[in-house]
């Protein structure tokens, strides 16, 4: 297998920085310290109501970053028509809705299908490697391997909040363990993020066949206390990596 890989978000970095409507902290200068401490990719989602990341973050971060930028965007012509200008070497398609605080579970694959598999296909034809955000269900699994996506990203945030929460999370990492086996199986590379702590992490590392873990708020507010080079090395730690 190779390498786990680590994705840091810093989309809340821009919130802290919205938060006073000021000109820091820097996304840019969040994404470039990632860099330098150790992340293989930084990931920013660019949503419709720009609570956090905006264009401006995004191009300046696009011209500077050296290791892979990871653009979380939802399928829609705005959102393509962006994709297609910046041409950021990764983009994950996840749900989203205005009201929501924070992602809310993967993404639908039986809605609008027909406009999903031409945001995608336009995607690819731009030289850009797709994701789609899912659930950890086999039937979504194939659905995203007939889409032709390279990638999928399991959303963890179910099992995440069971850990926090210290119920029983036994049958919801059975699922991902499955969903993780059956993309290996079809071909796809397997993401897994939303909600992860050192502590989440741990025990899903011990899974194989997982490729990268992407993790953002609670890295992002670990790093307020101890410092965004030392975060990441936690993370690295844990992941082995």
């Amino acid at each position: 297998m190779k390498k786990i890989r680590l994705g840091v978000n810093i989309d809340h970095v821009a919130t802290v920085r919205n938060a006073r409507g000021e000109l820091y902290p820097s996304p840019l200068r969040a994404a470039l310290l990632g860099q330098k401490y150790g992340a293989d990719s930084i990931t920013i989602h660019l949503r419709e109501d720009r609570r956090h990341i905006n264009e401006l973050d995004l191009r300046q971060i696009k011209s500077k970053l050296k290791i892979p930028l990871n653009l979380e965007i939802a399928a829609t012509k705005e959102m393509l028509n962006i994709a297609l200008r910046t041409k950021p070497p990764f983009i994950c398609i996840v749900p989203e809705k205005r009201k929501e605080i924070t992602t809310e579970g993967g993404l639908n694959l039986n809605f609008n299908k027909k406009f999903l598999r031409n945001v995608i296909k336009k995607l690819k034809k731009n030289k850009t490697r797709v994701s789609v955000f899912i659930e950890p269900s086999l039937n979504d699994v194939k659905q995203s391997k007939k889409l032709d996506v390279d990638c999928i990203e399991i959303h963890t945030g179910k099992l995440c909040n069971l850990i926090n929460k210290k119920k029983n999370f036994k049958n919801e990492l059975i699922k991902i363990k499955k969903a993780v086996s059956y993309g290996n199986k079809l071909g796809l590379e397997v993401h897994a993020g939303h909600g992860l702590t050192f502590h989440s992490a741990k025990i899903l590392s011990k899974l194989k066949g997982i490729h990268e873990f992407n993790i953002g708020h609670f890295l992002i507010g670990e790093s307020i206390f101890v410092g965004l080079q030392s975060s990441i090395k936690s993370v690295k730690k844990i992941l082995k990596i």
